[in-house]
This record gives C-alpha cells, sequence and structure tokens, in this order.
C-alpha cells in the first residue's frame, strides 16, 4: 500500500465503513470504497479508473495494548462496478482462499512439496498431478459434495469418502458392494453420483 493510497483510506468517512467477513474477540473487519486515483504516466487516456475496495482491521482493545494502536489495511483493485463492496471481497477471497492455503495443502496433503527424483521433466509432472488432484477435488466439493464440506481439505474426504471399507457381494447373479458406512453418508454417495456429471 503506497503513503498516497493510505492517506487515501484514512480519510473515508466513518459512516462509509461497513462490516465485512467474521469478526472475533480481537479485530472487527470493514471494508469501504476509496476514491483514489493514482499518479501513474503510463496508462492509457481510453481506460476507465479502477475502483478500490479498503478493508479494515480495526482490534476491539483500542489504546490498550502497544501492537492495538493502529488500524491494518489493505485494498482491493477491481473493474467490478456493480457489486456490493462486501460480496466483491467474499467473491475475491473465494476465487482460490488463499493462495498460501492452496500451497500448504499442495505441498503436505497432495505431495508437492516431496518431489520424487533430480528429473526437471519428472518433477514437472509430479506437481501437475497435485495440482489436478487439487482441482478435481475442489470440483467435486463444489458439485456435488454438501456444503459443510466445501472448506473440507483432502485429508478429511480421504477418511470420509475414500477409504471406505467395503465388501463385493456375489447373490442371486447379482454383484452387491456392502459399505462400512451409516445411511446418512450412504445418502451423500447416491446424491453425489446424480450431481455429477459422468459420461459413459
Amino acid at each position: 500500500m503506497s503513503p498516497a493510497l493510505r492517506s487515501a483510506v484514512k480519510a473515508v468517512a466513518e459512516d462509509q465503513w461497513a462490516p465485512y467477513g467474521r469478526s472475533d474477540s480481537e479485530v472487527t473487519r470493514e471494508c469501504a470504497d476509496v476514491e483514489f486515483v493514482p499518479n501513474e504516466y503510463s496508462e492509457h487516456k481510453d481506460l476507465q479508473p479502477l475502483r478500490y475496495v479498503a478493508v479494515r482491521i480495526r482490534h476491539k482493545q483500542g489504546g490498550l495494548l502497544e501492537e492495538a494502536m493502529e488500524d491494518r489495511h489493505c485494498a482491493v483493485l477491481t473493474n467490478i462496478r456493480e457489486w456490493k463492496a462486501s460480496r466483491l471481497l467474499g467473491w475475491h477471497r473465494e476465487k482460490a482462499g488463499t493462495i498460501e492455503a492452496v500451497h500448504d495443502v499442495l505441498k503436505n496433503e497432495l505431495a508437492a512439496g516431496v518431489l520424487p527424483c533430480g528429473r526437471f521433466g519428472a518433477n514437472a509432472a509430479w506437481l501437475r498431478l497435485a495440482i489436478l488432484t487439487h482441482n478435481v477435488l475442489t470440483a467435486l466439493k463444489r458439485l456435488a459434495l454438501p456444503a459443510e464440506l466445501l472448506q473440507a481439505r483432502p485429508k478429511r474426504l480421504r477418511f470420509l469418502f475414500f477409504n471406505t471399507a467395503g465388501r463385493r457381494v456375489h447373490h442371486a447373479r447379482r454383484t452387491i458392494l456392502r459399505l462400512a458406512s451409516n445411511t446418512k453418508r450412504l445418502a451423500e454417495y447416491l446424491a453425489a453420483l446424480q450431481l455429477l456429471p459422468l459420461r459413459a
């Protein structure tokens, strides 16, 4: 954040700030639109100015703690002008959560942090497979799984779905799969199969 942008954020009127996201016992989060035009000479004359949306993180303890004296600010630049600031920030954070969380999942749960060998091509293929797995799991959560599993990490999905024990039984000219799971989880399996766009 440049000094000029910080000054513009601090100049926003108090009644312009609106609650945003979850506030906990220590901080409150608020957002507001900021009237700011950067002084950039390389900008094309026909371009529309970008919209600046600021986020203010304020400690509830006020000035009791030394580190809580100053509010923290950050800003998001966008060309979307129709949405409310809170909706825009929610969509922005939803695209990948935070990239650090995606890196953590890739490295620690999908084995992208442990490369298989010293050859560049093999390591690149390994990393691509980890990213494909992450994308497939994200699509599965968004398309087919219940809403409470939208933030589930691969380890949780593995224990809830992928590692479910089962027994294949042949009886009366039929093949039956008996799963070691409860009826609620079986209903979720069937609902997911109906929602997934499977092709023969």
